[in-house]
This record gives structure tokens, C-alpha cells and sequence, in this order.
């Protein structure tokens, strides 16, 4: 079978947030071919929150993708994610899987899938989002407010540490590798900045291991780092 030739999609990111790694691990997984634009904070004309960027993504934020064999553009991590997958994974590689090798995905599987995703997108990232903001941003110290969001983190962690049972500590979702895992990796890789612990999670610390030795991980981090400032 001949691999299609695809132009190199160019993804727009920083270095310093998760939410790009996660495209990136999945156009790398995908091997896809893709390019990386660096965008600084702020709003001069190379500032997420400029006039030139504010024409690719009119919230400001990255990640964003510009697909030029499709003319598709979008952002929004998960956004961008499902574009990903419903025109490139046509094996389905990294969706929904079914419970046999081969089987075609039940409803059930399909909300599985994306209630992991979700729970990554409204719970899990937030708020080790909030950790770092009031741990290491927040010009006034807040040690209420930086207890809350630890508690909230762990708590994340709590159910996750649950599910990756499922799995032997190998993928969020039984069955290998997917989309889920690329979701949640770059925010729980993001624990020692956080300054977060994971002794009571062995599951969670086996995912990271397991998880960050796989080379569209190792590329997609390489790739994002080296990548071209706007």
C-alpha cells in the first residue's frame, strides 16, 4: 500500500504550556509530517494575543493547527485532536478502540473515550493548572487558595491512579496507547514543577515511564522544543 503524501501541517505552540505537546505527540504517533511555530505571550506581532496570531486562533491561546492538505484550521487541543483523528487515523490507531483486537468500538467505548478526555480537559488539567498559577505566578501569596488547588490535583490523580489499574499502568484506556494518553501525559509529566508527589500513585509513575519512552513522545517533545519562532 502507498503512504499518501501529505504536506507538513504547521502546528503553533510554546514551549512552557502542555496543551501543545499533546498535538504534537499525536501528529508524531501518527507520523504525520508537521512543523513547529513558536509564539511568545503578549500581544506584539509575535504574542499569542496579537493581530497576526489573533487571525489563526481568535482566543489567543495555542495550541492551534493550520492543515493545509485538508484548509482546515483549528484549535482548542481537544479540536484539534479530533480533526486528527477522524481524517488521518483511519486505522484508528489512537480512538476509540473496541474490547477484541479488530472489533468495531460500542457506543460505550466511544463515551469512555471521551469522557477520559473530558475529565482530562475539565478536571485534571485545570486544576494542575491552578497549582502552578498560585505556586509560582500569582504575584500575592495564597496559601489557601494554593491548598485548595493541591487537594483538587491529588484528588485527579486519586481517579487516575484508579483507572491506569485497568491497564497495568500501561495506557489510560485498556488497549495500548491513544489519544487519551496523548491528553494527559504533558499535565501529569508537570508534577515536579508543581512541586506535586507521587508516592501514593505507582500506576501513575509506571503510565510516565512507560509513556515517555515512546518515541512520538520523545520526537513530539524534541520538535516542539527546536521548533521556529513566529
Amino acid at each position: 500500500m502507498t503512504t499518501p503524501k501529505y504536506e507538513p501541517l504547521i502546528l503553533h505552540a510554546h514551549s512552557t504550556g502542555p496543551n501543545p505537546y499533546k498535538v504534537a505527540i499525536v501528529l508524531s504517533a501518527l507520523k504525520l509530517p508537521y512543523t513547529i511555530k513558536l509564539w511568545e505571550f503578549g500581544d506584539g506581532p509575535t504574542g499569542v494575543k496579537g493581530p497576526n496570531f489573533l487571525q489563526i486562533c481568535e482566543n489567543g491561546r495555542v495550541p492551534a493547527l493550520e492543515d493545509p492538505n485538508t484548509d482546515v484550521v483549528s484549535w482548542e487541543s481537544g479540536a484539534v485532536i479530533h480533526h486528527l483523528l477522524r481524517v488521518y487515523d483511519k486505522p484508528n490507531k489512537l480512538g476509540p478502540r473496541g474490547k477484541t483486537l479488530g472489533s468495531e468500538p460500542t457506543e460505550q467505548d466511544h463515551v469512555d473515550f471521551n469522557k477520559w478526555e473530558f475529565f482530562l480537559v475539565s478536571s485534571l488539567g485545570p486544576m494542575m493548572g491552578q497549582v502552578n498559577w498560585y505556586r509560582h505566578y500569582n504575584p500575592t501569596k495564597n496559601e489557601d487558595a494554593l491548598a485548595r488547588y493541591e487537594a483538587q490535583a491529588y484528588r485527579t490523580f486519586d481517579v487516575l491512579e484508579g483507572q491506569l489499574g485497568k491497564s497495568g499502568g500501561q495506557s489510560v484506556l485498556p488497549g495500548g496507547f491513544s489519544a487519551v494518553d496523548a491528553h494527559f501525559y504533558p499535565w501529569v509529566n508537570q508534577y515536579t514543577y508543581a512541586e506535586l508527589k507521587l508516592d501514593r500513585y505507582p500506576r501513575i509513575q509506571k503510565w510516565l515511564e512507560v509513556s515517555g519512552q515512546m518515541p512520538a513522545v520523545k520526537e513530539a517533545y524534541e520538535k516542539v522544543r527546536t521548533g521556529e519562532k513566529a
